[in-house]
């Protein structure tokens, strides 16, 4: 097997522009737009939520119960990123299950996503354990 090894990969085309060919050979997709621009792994349920891993993260802040922002480093070309939320549901004693949004009352930014995590038998805002956000689109 061969090995390519680079610190920088650019498109022969434009700069940004790579395209991975699927296995089959039948389809083709665009590395830039396939990869994830910012993803946290934080502890909600410290006094101080605290990241536990993350990538393109410039911070993480905690609003109230259950609510979160958070904060990219590099901006977005606008706020129509894609971004999945997810959580564990074990925080102390409180097993129960707990559904993920974008905070509906708050507008997504180029820069920042609020988030908010709701216990299913209550629809009460919650703290999680561990949370996670991943982020997808065009960056600026």
């Amino acid at each position: 097997m061969s090995e390519i090894l680079v610190d920088n990969l650019t498109g022969k085309t434009s700069a940004g522009d790579i395209t991975v060919t699927s296995e089959g050979g039948a389809a083709t997709q665009s590395l830039q737009q396939g990869l994830a621009k910012a993803w946290v792994n934080f502890d909600g349920d410290a006094s101080t939520p605290a990241a536990n891993d993350s990538f393109g993260l410039s911070s993480l802040s905690d609003h109230t119960s259950g609510q979160y922002t958070v904060n990219v480093t590099n901006a977005f070309g606008n706020a129509n990123y894609a971004f999945a939320i997810s959580s564990d549901n074990n925080v102390g004693s409180n097993n129960y299950g707990m559904f993920q949004q974008k905070e509906p009352t708050v507008a997504a930014t180029t820069t920042a996503l609020r988030i908010r995590f709701v216990n299913y038998n209550s629809s009460i805002s919650a703290d999680v354990g561990i949370g996670t956000t991943m982020l997808h689109g065009d960056l600026a």
